[in-house]
């Protein structure tokens, strides 16, 4: 595992940090585990969020008493100064230290969002203070937007950018990351496997450690996981023609709309599963048609439960059309299971 400063913070960090959403799967026993893990196989820096359940409990307990040799980072959806202020006490609390390396505004896509957030009385004022107060060491922020995440990191306000890069979607490379890196900001990769759709570790790090200062952020519930990625990190990388091939039959397969698996459209208050629904095509090519429509019932038949209220297109960060996509898959699932 090599090592290198995140951006201009100071901090030196692992070339391949830790992403905090899957430990919520876990027991507190099974995550301070995978946590501690993840630390002997040489990760430093641990990023999760104020909104992903007990992930911070978790962190605070598996690294109550070595604190001081990694970096923590977390985030507040938070929009105003009084909601950041209780989360940034919050995290501290939960996290169990008494202060926070990196903390990030979390999912910062809308020009109104952004207004808020900068405005008076916005998130900005609470998180400045903090930062004098000693709480916070250097301010992110993270988007699911590339105009708005180009936007921010020109505005000079935060240290590093977060935002998905991937085999996939590899569009920062030409838009964001030149213009992060003129700024001298850390480049933190979120969704390294495009939310779970990639499944080939070997793939999406051949093509990841091609760009050693985005440091990607893949989240473990399992010790193998993370002894799988860490083995990654101790080889030479190399990318060969059939490496190139496999990444691009993957680009056909899932195209330009797919799910992400993020989760910001749920719940849905019809009992609509969304995001196992949106990924049925997937599962579909990956087992028989009656293996599929068998695995996939309960989920595909809660999307009869849709009335196309609009709530998920809002709190969709990819603006993908989820109903139309959902009446697409239903029907998909109905085609596997008549035939099974």
């Amino acid at each position: 595992m090599r090592y290198m400063m995140l951006g201009k913070t100071g901090l030196e960090v692992s070339e391949v940090g830790f992403g905090g959403i899957p430990i919520i799967r876990l027991s507190t026993a099974e995550a301070v585990m995978v946590l501690r893990r993840a630390y002997d196989g040489g990760i430093t820096l641990f990023d999760t969020a104020n909104m992903y359940l007990d992930s911070e409990e978790k962190m605070g307990l598996a690294f109550d008493a070595i604190r001081s040799r990694l970096v923590l980072a977390t985030k507040t959806l938070k929009r105003d100064r009084a909601g950041a202020e209780a989360d940034i006490d919050l995290s501290l609390r939960r996290l169990r230290t008494d202060y926070i390396d990196l903390l990030q505004i979390h999912q910062l896509s809308l020009e109104c969002d952004y207004q808020k957030v900068t405005g008076p009385d916005g998130a900005l004022e609470a998180i400045f203070r903090a930062r004098q107060d000693g709480k916070i060491r250097h301010i992110g922020v993270t988007s699911h937007s590339i105009e708005m995440a180009m936007k921010l990191v020109k505005t000079g306000l935060f240290s590093t950018v977060q935002f998905p890069f991937n085999f996939i979607e590899s569009k920062p490379l030409e838009e964001l990351h030149p213009v992060a890196r003129q700024e001298e900001m850390g480049i933190l990769a979120m969704k390294p496997f495009a939310g779970g759709v990639l499944n080939s570790a070997e793939l999406c790090f051949k093509f990841l450690r091609q760009f050693p200062d985005a440091i990607p952020l893949p989240g473990f519930d399992a010790v193998g996981q993370v002894d799988q990625i860490a083995a990654v990190y101790e080889t030479e990388n190399a990318i060969f023609p059939e490496d190139l091939a496999a990444m691009e039959r993957y680009r056909t397969e899932l195209g330009q709309q797919f799910c992400r698996r993020c989760e910001y459209c749920q719940p849905c208050e019809q009992g609509v599963m969304i995001t196992s629904a949106m990924n049925y095509p997937i599962i579909a090519r990956r087992m028989s048609d009656s293996k599929a429509a068998g695995f996939a019932a309960k989920m595909m038949e809660s999307v009869r439960n849709c009335t196309e209220c609009g709530e998920c297109l809002q709190r969709c960060p990819y603006s993908l059309p989820i109903p139309e996509m959902l009446k697409k898959h239903l029907a998909l699932y109905e085609q596997h299971a008549a035939g099974a």
